[in-house]
């Protein structure tokens, strides 16, 4: 198992070490000058000089990429050109909101999905079952965003039942969970429905195995059966799949903070991005890569501990 680990942190390393070098070197060949666009176009060359200076914008780009990774390294990600304020403490402040989010998202998928994924194996070409893949192709049909907007427009406007956008801060208790409801739905139940149809076709598979025959033969009912061995040899594939959604609730919740105007890193971002507060953007880019590869990297050891034969195969 140690040597398993050993293996995947330094394929981490290397993974994490190249996605921040595309992402800096793809920003820095953007058109443009940020010491131009924060100061305007009245701007006078020594004012943009010192800027520049201000910001380490003169110095080679080598050495800023270096300095960079030794920032980041030591929690110090610069200074935002716009907020004028420490952009770790920016991210900090709107991770508050996203990672709650995508946690009560995944949650939500999880509990949906499985149970439904099962409940159409088990009833394998009857009409539950059918019920089941009519839901989950209508989930991966529907853009989350539309969804959220119907949401709204039914719970919100209609009902009244919930706010239709806004989050009043954790201090706020009850009602800061009430803000988050619709989001979390609108992100959850079509990742859910891409769960369900995978969770069908892992549990049909295990199934059809000569082990589920010989567990039946032993006495075991349909469900213990189902419980005990199918649904353990089924979550490969399963685990998989709910790594890389909470990988995409934590990166695509930008449209979602939107459409909801939640203060969280997506409208960070779309922000940074409107006003080109590179220091920003290049930032949050690199953490949402860092964390989607760190989730893949806890999945393949999640592999190990449901599957231990992964952990000496060559």
């Amino acid at each position: 198992m140690l040597v398993f680990a050993a293996r995947r942190v330094v394929s981490l390393i290397v993974t994490l070490l190249a996605a921040a070098l595309v992402v800096f070197f793809v920003l820095e060949i953007l058109p443009g000058d940020p010491a131009a666009v924060m100061l305007g176009v009245q701007a006078t060359p020594e004012t943009l000089a010192a800027v520049r200076a201000e910001y380490g914008l003169d110095q080679p780009v080598p050495v800023r990429f270096v300095q960079w990774i030794a920032g980041m390294v030591t929690g110090d990600l610069g200074m935002s050109y716009t907020y004028r304020v420490p952009v770790a403490t920016l991210i900090l402040e709107r991770l508050a909101v996203t990672v709650p989010l995508a946690l009560i998202a995944i949650a939500l998928s999880t509990a949906i999905a499985i149970p439904l994924g099962v409940f159409a194996a088990a009833r394998h070409a009857k009409p539950a079952d059918a019920g089941v893949m009519v839901f989950s192709q209508l989930g991966v049909a529907v853009p989350n965003f539309w969804f959220a907007l119907l949401l709204v427009l039914f719970f919100s406007i209609t009902l009244g039942w919930a706010p239709s956008g806004g989050f009043p801060g954790w201090s706020a208790g009850p009602a800061a969970l009430g803000a988050l409801a619709l989001p979390a739905i609108s992100l959850a139940l079509p990742q859910a429905a891409i769960l369900a149809r995978v969770t069908r076709s892992a549990v049909l598979d295990a199934l059809g195995e000569d082990w589920v025959r010989t567990a039946r033969a032993k006495g075991l009912t349909r469900a213990q059966t189902l419980r005990g061995h199918v649904l353990r040899n089924a979550l490969i594939p399963v685990v998989t799949i709910m790594g890389l959604q909470f990988s995409f609730l934590l990166a695509g919740a930008i449209i979602i903070e939107n459409v909801f105007y939640l203060p969280g890193l997506g409208r960070l971002v779309f922000q940074a991005i409107n006003q080109r507060d590179l220091i920003v953007v290049r930032d949050i880019v690199v953490l949402l890569a860092g964390l989607v590869i760190v989730i893949n990297f806890a999945v393949d050891l999640l592999y190990a501990v449901i599957d231990p034969r992964l952990r000496t195969r060559r």
